[in-house]
């Protein structure tokens, strides 16, 4: 390569400018005609320096240092144009994946729109459609599909969504006539207090996929994602506003209009895993991680007992994971293929997704420790692709003494999957 060239030169190249420094002048370079030609490949850079004669006030090359030269030269030419195939061998392999990617894309999207989505009771437990689903949802249907899975338990119109909203706003006004972030802040009052203000909702906002300008102030969806949960917290004051929702929120916005968005959403919340982790109910949540523990151990038994010698429990990663829905862990295009199967498979694939995290990076963090688990854990490798996470998903199984997640979930008392 050119830096490796320029490495093994350096002594030459101080050689002149010492010369240089003594003598006020520069060495001219030899004749143009003294110059090798018809070179199969010569980098434009000084390695060619090393083929070079030396200027005329200089000791002459000896055959074995000439020798030596062109061996070293021929050697970097042959790792350069190595290196080079190489790399175009994988942007070849990139580009063709990623147009077999679209085509399976825009074969799958026919099948959504003029097949699945008008017969959508009748399909969508059906084999065909749970194994094209599993592939990932076309985007143009993906918050269509969302919707339909999620459901609409509640039974929240658009105008409900505009009463609460027109609350929210009025409330903000209140708010911003006799207090400022300053006051919060100083008031003294409980975390909770602070979590369930629609004040603290703009804060936290600014913290949502900040690398996206769309979410932070300004930008075009700030406002929409402002709307959609000042609307949620009048709307459930028992569960208020809770760190992690903003995440929740801007992922459906991305993929539905804004009152539809708020209804999946309030009816994702009302999901028993997610409703328990929202209102911070430690019971439940900690038979959710004994849960998850039985199929660790079940699946990673050595990684399984490297956490437990350094006491490293569930809650310390998976906290984060279940309160976004690994929407602030993933790159946000893979995140959205596990809402796509979670929305298929509910709170199951959630705890899934987890160990398939952990059986991903298995070789890694077993030569971590306490501190540098945890910290890869909580920010994964930004190269993570769905092809290994997905492949390493479908190695999990989720049965224990032929149990399964539902059983295992209902003999630690949880609550029925969601």
């Amino acid at each position: 390569s050119i830096t490796d060239g320029m490495i093994k030169i350096r002594p030459c190249l101080q050689y002149y400018y010492v010369l240089y420094t003594r003598t006020g002048r520069t060495c001219k370079p030899a004749p143009q005609a003294t110059r090798r030609k018809n070179f199969e490949f010569e980098p434009l850079s000084t390695t060619a320096l090393i083929l070079e004669d030396r200027p005329s006030n200089l000791p002459a090359k000896s055959i074995e240092e000439a020798l030596r030269h062109r061996q070293e030269y021929d050697e970097m030419v042959a790792e350069a144009k190595k290196r080079e195939i190489k790399e175009a061998h994988k942007r070849k392999r990139i580009m063709k994946e990623r147009f077999k990617q679209e085509e399976n894309i825009a074969s799958a999207m026919v099948i959504w729109i003029n097949e699945i989505l008008p017969n959508w009771e009748g399909m969508r437990t059906t084999r065909r459609v749970r194994e094209l689903w599993w592939q990932g949802l076309p985007p143009s249907v993906r918050g269509k599909v969302w919707s339909l899975a999620i459901g609409n338990e509640l039974n929240i119109t658009h105008e409900l969504y505009e009463i609460f909203l027109s609350r929210a706003k009025e409330r903000w006004k209140s708010f911003s006539e006799t207090n400022s972030e300053n006051d919060i802040e100083d008031a003294g009052v409980s975390v909770a207090d602070r979590e369930a203000s629609l004040e603290l909702i703009k804060l936290d906002i600014s913290r949502t996929f900040p690398s996206f300008y769309i979410f932070q102030k300004g930008g075009p969806y700030h406002d929409l994602l402002h709307s959609v949960l000042g609307a949620y917290t009048c709307y459930r004051p028992d569960v208020g506003y809770v760190q992690g929702m903003s995440f929740i929120a801007a992922v459906l916005i991305l993929n539905l209009e804004e009152a539809d968005a708020f209804i999946a959403f309030a009816n994702l919340l009302n999901k028993p895993c997610q409703l328990a982790f929202f209102r911070v109910d430690h019971s439940m949540m900690l038979k959710y991680f004994a849960a998850f523990e039985v199929f660790f151990e079940e699946n990673l038994p050595k990684l399984f007992l490297h956490f437990k010698s350094y006491s490293l429990t569930p809650d310390i990663y998976l906290i984060d994971w279940i309160f976004t829905l690994y929407s602030k862990s993933l790159p946000l295009d893979l995140a959205c293929r596990v809402w796509d199967v979670f929305c298929r498979d509910g709170e199951e694939f959630l705890f899934r997704t987890g160990l398939g995290i952990l059986r991903l990076y298995e070789d890694i963090l077993l030569q971590m420790d306490f501190i540098h688990i945890a910290q890869f854990l909580t920010k994964l490798p930004e190269d993570i692709t769905s092809e290994k996470l997905f492949s390493c998903i479908a190695a999990i199984q989720m049965q224990n003494s032929n149990k399964k997640w539902a059983q295992v979930s209902e003999n630690n008392n949880v609550t029925k999957s969601c």
